[in-house]
């Protein structure tokens, strides 16, 4: 069976007995055409079943109305939230999407940045792979003149904007709320330290230990990719050590609740004899007994920014600088997991907040 040839301007130009340009005005919404001109192309374009040709009409006007997002996860409530945050500035200014998976890999990192140059996005929002080395993949856009957003995991870059949180700031709370729960033997679970967002909390973390006069253990530090398995080999790492860590910042909630269900299965009460601090205020962190206090991180905000950013830059607005860092909020959330001292969740809050 031959398919069946495409409805075109020039069909519905041709049953209207009018011109093709006045039927492709119409089409686009033209002032210059009259209203019951548009009613009847509409209409008729609907009725022959015509359809729009969006890669033609963008490639003529230059532009394909389409931004490429590169994550390096997609399980996570926090990427989740920001692709959120992304997809509603977006749609609002008549953008579409296109989501590309690292997988966690600088060589797929690279194969999808490729790919989205080719498929000629008008821009892209991109968070860093975990071993992604460098940033010449994103060379060709910034050769093009395509901007480009960093968000969360960033590089230093004098070519684009980086939207983050103060993870340094963030690693500091963290440990110490430890610290001021009575907590001296703080371990630290973290990811690739070579990573920003990873790097810079661990320096919050040794600040604050520093600050404390606290000392700091290498052996309370473990580097791993902070899944499952590795959450439970680390927590059974820490149990092996002659002296107990009696608190531990882990950056990651879906770490921290893997550890806390390991300390549990091995008789260690969270928080009296281990408090727990997490990060990012994933779902889980309030699905857990106990719940795990840790730091917020506004998603669905830095993606709004990260899509604003990048969609004032493609409009052309004035006192856009596409070469700045923007450091967004973000707060501790003390929860039952690290009160060691007990102190009523309510007056802990409290306090958290007159802190702000």
């Amino acid at each position: 069976m031959n398919p069946k040839k495409d409805v075109t301007i020039y069909d519905i130009a041709k049953q209207l007995n009018i011109s093709t340009s006045t039927v492709s005005r119409a089409l686009q919404n033209h002032p210059a055409i009259n209203k019951l001109t548009k009613k009847k192309v509409i209409a008729t374009a609907k009725e022959i079943g015509y359809q729009y040709n969006t890669f033609a009409g963008n490639l003529r006007k230059k532009s394909t109305s389409i931004i490429g997002v590169m994550v390096h996860e997609l399980n996570s409530n926090f990427i989740t939230s920001v692709l959120a945050g992304i997809e509603k500035v977006t749609s609002e200014a008549g953008y579409d999407i296109i989501i590309a998976h690292s997988s966690e890999s600088y060589t797929k990192e690279s194969a999808n940045a490729l790919n989205l140059f080719h498929k000629r996005v008008d821009g892209l929002i991109a968070s860093l792979a975990y071993d992604t080395k460098n940033l010449d993949h994103y060379l060709p856009f910034h050769q093009k003149g395509i901007p480009v957003v960093f968000f969360d995991r960033v590089e230093p870059s004098d070519k684009s904007t980086v939207v983050v949180i103060d993870n340094t700031k963030c690693g500091y709370q963290a440990t110490k709320h430890l610290i001021e729960q009575g907590c001296k033997r703080i371990a630290h679970i973290t990811g690739n330290l070579s990573r920003n967002v990873y790097a810079h909390r661990f320096q919050g973390y040794k600040k604050a230990l520093t600050e404390h006069h606290l000392p700091f253990d290498k052996k309370l530090l473990i580097v791993n990719d902070l899944g499952e398995e590795a959450a439970r080999n680390a927590t059974l790492q820490l149990l092996r050590l002659p002296s107990l860590p009696d608190g531990i910042f882990i950056t990651n909630d879906f770490t921290a609740a893997v550890v806390i269900q390991t300390l549990k299965e091995n008789g260690i009460v969270v928080p009296d004899d281990i408090a727990i601090v997490g990060f990012n205020n994933d779902a889980i962190s309030k699905l857990i007994e106990p719940k795990i206090t840790t730091i917020n991180y506004p998603g669905i905000e830095m993606g709004e920014i990260a899509a604003r950013q990048l969609i004032a830059n493609l409009k052309g607005e004035e006192n856009v600088q596409l070469t700045n860092t923007i450091i967004i909020r973000s707060d501790l959330i003390i929860r039952e997991s690290s009160l060691k001292k007990h102190t009523p969740l309510s007056i802990a809050s409290n306090n958290n907040a007159n802190k702000k």
